[in-house]
């Protein structure tokens, strides 16, 4: 599949402008691994609990509606590679030329927040469904090839990414996201629009398996998803109930102004034409220095965020602004001080976990 472009949403304030997003570029793979396989899906047996109370794998517990809490619940297994403790793996030897790359001096920033922005909420919303919802047909047009086929569980009024409270038409990436809190089943579609009979169109569309190791059975080697890495968006977003909660126990998700045309696993596409080897591929995770003291006086929330960052690390997983990172929009952020606080780390304050079973032409 040939390189396209995807255009990014416009970000909010002056530094929150995105940039584009793309999908695009098939694959061959080289290294000793790094197809879409993270492992075999868990077999029967109880699911694993979290000291605390929290689950893996089971979004049983889960609210119903839009932006609704999990209730602690975690997607994918524990052995999952987005919740895998990465605090104590090696650094790539690579890390400080490609965060020289991506700017060892740019400060992070939330790319989500309360409120609006441009008459849109602030970061990439979704929406959490059961049982009770009603399959409806998709039609895919871009990307049809490398989509999960439907009909998928998504309500008429589901939240768009990047739609607007006046109705008034509007551009971007135009996420869908819908979690099946009953089947544990993720479903996730790019630049989607309703249709007249209650279906969807979208360029894109996956299903992953929230009570799997294996995340999306079905994906292929250069396969897109919803995102241009093809990874699930949900796991990574960094959610108001979670670091309001005080800890944030699973990776997330952040974009870089330019990649290369490569991917790591768990990701299984790239979107780039560029092979400059100080460039990251997606999929490529950065952790916080574990040197990095977190200010005492931060809000509960952005020290939520950093220890996350510090112990789970975060993914490439589009083309967009540097250092901006991914969460879903909630009333309760306090977007001055987020902003501020996460800001104050820089690209220097990450290290690149080391890099096996790269993926490139």
């Amino acid at each position: 599949m040939v390189h396209c472009g995807r255009v990014g949403r416009l970000m909010f304030a002056v530094a929150w402008v995105g940039l584009a997003a793309c999908g695009g570029g098939g694959s061959t793979q080289t290294g000793d691994g790094g197809n879409t396989a993270e492992g075999p899906a868990p077999g029967d047996g109880a699911t694993p609990v979290i000291p605390g109370g929290l689950v893996y794998g089971d979004l049983g517990a889960a609210a119903l509606g839009a932006g609704a809490t999990l209730n602690g619940a975690l997607p994918f297994t524990a052995d999952s590679d987005w919740n895998r403790d990465v605090s104590g793996e090696p650094v790539d030897p690579a890390s400080e030329a490609i965060l020289d790359a991506i700017g060892l001096d740019v400060g992070m920033h939330p790319d989500f927040g309360s409120g609006l922005w441009e008459d849109a909420p602030i970061g990439i919303p979704y929406v959490v469904v059961g049982a009770a919802q009603a399959d409806v047909p998709i039609i895919f047009t871009d990307f049809a090839d490398e989509s999960d086929p439907g009909p998928y569980p998504i309500p008429a009024d589901a939240p768009v990414e990047g739609a607007r409270v006046d109705g008034t038409d509007f551009a971007g990436d135009r996420h869908v996201v819908v979690v099946d809190r009953d089947a544990n089943r993720l479903y996730e579609l790019y630049n989607a629009h309703p249709r007249p009979d209650g279906g969807w169109q979208a360029s894109s569309g996956a299903v992953f398996h929230l009570d799997a190791r294996l995340a999306r059975p079905t994906a292929q080697p250069g396969w897109t998803s919803a995102d241009a890495a093809g990874l699930p968006i949900v796991p990574g977003l960094v959610r108001f109930d979670e670091a309001h909660g005080g800890a944030i126990r699973h990776a997330l998700r952040f974009t870089v102004a330019r990649t290369r045309r490569a991917y790591l696993p768990p990701a299984t596409h790239w979107a780039s034409s560029r092979d400059d080897p100080t460039l990251p591929p997606m999929g490529m995770r950065v952790r916080l220095k574990a040197g990095f003291v977190i200010p005492e006086h931060f809000s509960t929330e952005s020290r939520a965020i950093l220890q996350a960052l510090k112990t789970y690390g975060m993914y490439v997983a589009d083309n967009g602004s540097n250092w901006y990172l991914s969460g879903a929009p909630d009333p309760g952020w306090d977007n001055d001080r987020l902003a501020s606080e996460l800001g104050t780390v820089r690209g220097r304050d990450f290290e690149v976990v080391q890099m096996v079973g790269l993926v490139r032409p």
